[in-house]
């Protein structure tokens, strides 16, 4: 198993690609402790991949806010009994444009898609540390790789958390902790609306990601676990040597 004995916690871990993970990760040997906001949806993930908890562990937690980014990761190290793998994957598609911005949803994006990795990464590098080093990925987008002409406010999110990355990357490589991006193209999740469906019109969603999928030289979307196995590799010893990269998982998209 990749991950026999290994202690990971994701965040947003309770659907679509971070629910992927922690089934993922479960069936490689990891102990896991999945952070998610929706308390229901934690408790349906309990109940239908792990009921006995002998490796499986929740924490309801609003990573948009300091105290909740901070604390989830110390009631998850103290569930685990420590850490060895996070997988900061929390965010949002957050406001469409910029003209007439909402400030507060502008900001609620930034705190979710930016403080909650930042913080989460301030707060785990003493328990990593304490295990002799770990793996830390966080979830970006192939928007923050090339830009997005739909979700310009997204698109910067995450080009700050690949910049993130590249500079924790460098910072904690004397405590043997890598740091490396997962880039998902859009993905068949529940989270697929808010980014071609801000404005509830599901025809022009459906047209969306029908142009969409015209620019992915596969021709479709990225499936949750597609997303979850390139996590897995980088969370894996086969990656030990892996750091300060942003790896796409796009079907081509960014290839052009």
């Amino acid at each position: 198993m990749r991950l026999k004995d290994k202690l990971a916690v994701i965040t947003a871990g309770a659907s679509g690609m971070g629910r992927a993970g922690v089934e993922l990760f479960l069936r490689e040997g990891a102990k896991v402790c999945a952070v998610d906001i929706d308390n229901e949806a934690l408790a349906k993930l309990q109940a239908e991949v792990e009921p006995e908890g002998k490796s499986l562990f929740t924490v309801q937690a609003d990573l948009s806010t300091p105290e909740g980014a901070r604390q989830s990761i110390h009631q998850a190290a103290e569930k685990l009994g420590g850490i060895d793998v996070l997988w900061a994957h929390a965010g949002s598609p957050g406001p469409g444009g910029i003209e007439r911005l909402d400030i507060a949803e502008y900001q609620k994006a930034l705190a979710l898609n930016v403080q909650s990795a930042t913080l989460g990464a301030g707060e785990v590098i003493g328990y990593m540390r304490k295990r002799g080093g770990g793996s830390l990925i966080f979830t970006a987008s192939v928007s923050g790789m090339v830009g997005s002409m739909w979700s310009p406010v997204y698109s910067s999110c995450k080009f700050a958390v690949v910049g993130l990355a590249k500079s924790l990357a460098q910072t904690f490589a004397p405590d043997n902790v890598r740091v490396n991006v997962v880039c998902p193209g859009l993905a068949d999740t529940p989270m697929k609306l808010g980014f071609t469906g801000r404005d509830g019109d599901l025809k022009k969603a459906a047209a969306a990601e029908a142009k969409m999928m015209a620019m992915i030289p596969l021709g479709r979307l990225v499936q949750p676990m597609e997303a979850a196995y390139a996590v897995l590799w980088l969370a894996s010893n086969e990656s030990a040597f892996v750091t300060g990269i942003e790896l796409p998982v796009d079907g081509g998209f960014t290839s052009k």
